[in-house]
């Protein structure tokens, strides 16, 4: 506690911070255009850039942006029943599996037309398509990348998904999109599930759920992918891994099942009514302060230093995302 203490009040002082100033929104304007969960990011992106958190601090960041936004999603699931999953059918389902599939042929040929070599073209044609950081990581150890080429790939993905969280809600009135389209369309472009929170929080209940949904169906496809790279992409694998797979916490995450677990036993009826506005609660206030923790982390500098060609390249790819993302909204007739 007193090595995490430092970092985690950091985080919790951006935090209160973020809400103080979406209350003087509110007070101002009768609305908050930026949610506290998005100030929190902002807030933590601008000290990140003055200033870099020490040794002293960044064990208690570290744990704020993993456990507590771990957390924050196992007590998402309180709020998630079979209802939910079965309104989505299963041709969305299957589409999932397809943009997944097609996200990462593509940008992968996106990431090789701008001349990135090919174990960083894999990396950052899996983190865009399915999970950021985590398929970057699980995918690493298959491919034989080497530390410079995770570094790079994984801190413009930090960079990028703060952006992408920003401006994703700008799309529902530019597109006209309703609150499930908006969430089937967060959960297939946003990087992480905490993030898609913060994507969708803006638009209501029904944004999160349905974002939530589909995002941990893109995550679930990190397994099956890893296993096909483990098998197909042998020459990229480095002498010196011998082409190891991550274990299976890798494929699917502690936190996915117990979100799993916990929407079970909600649809089973097992959970008392008195503890889900609590659980509710409790997940947002998590997710803001990991939010905070993730602005903390996010580092100009680095994603400058990675390089022109690893922005552009990513930055197609996930464009290409987002169009063949709408392409299967519109083909679905997601309502």
């Amino acid at each position: 506690m007193t090595r995490l203490a430092p970092g985690v009040l950091l985080c919790v002082g951006v935090t209160l911070a973020a809400v103080v100033l979406a209350r003087i929104e509110a007070a101002l304007f009768g609305h908050a255009w930026l949610e506290a969960l998005v100030l929190a990011i902002l807030l933590g992106a601008a000290i990140r850039t003055s200033w870099s958190p020490g040794p002293r601090w960044k064990p208690g960041i570290d744990f704020s942006a993993k456990i507590l936004l771990e957390v924050a999603v196992v007590l998402l699931g309180a709020s998630l029943s079979a209802a939910t999953v079965l309104a989505v059918g299963p041709a969305l389902l299957l589409g999932i599996a397809v943009v997944v599939a097609v996200a990462i042929a593509v940008s992968y040929g996106l990431c090789r037309l701008f001349g990135l070599p090919m174990r960083m073209a894999v990396l950052v044609a899996c983190g865009n398509s399915i999970c950021g950081n985590s398929a970057i990581a699980a995918v690493a150890p298959v491919v034989g990348a080497d530390g410079k080429e995770v570094a790079a790939s994984i801190a413009f993905t930090a960079v990028l998904g703060v952006i992408v969280v920003l401006l994703l809600p700008l799309l529902v009135p530019a597109l006209g999109l309703s609150l499930g389209q908006y969430g089937v369309l967060a959960g297939l472009t946003v990087y992480a599930v905490p993030q898609v929170l913060a994507a969708t929080a803006p638009m209501g209940a029904l944004s999160v759920q349905v974002g939530t949904l589909v995002k941990l169906v893109r995550v679930l496809m990190l397994g099956p992918v890893v296993v096909v790279l483990s098998f197909l992409a042998p020459r990229l694998r480095g002498d010196a891994t011998g082409g190891r797979r991550p274990p299976l916490h890798r494929l699917v995450p502690w936190f996915i099942l117990g979100f799993l677990g916990l929407a079970g036993l909600r649809s089973l009826g097992m959970l008392p009514e008195a503890l889900l506005a609590p659980a509710a609660l409790a997940a947002t206030v998590l997710t803001t302060i990991s939010m905070a923790a993730l602005g903390l982390g996010v580092d100009l500098r680095s994603v400058a230093r990675s390089g022109g060609r690893v922005v552009g390249a990513a930055v197609a790819s996930l464009l290409v995302l987002g169009a063949i993302s709408l392409g299967l909204i519109r083909l679905l007739g997601v309502s």
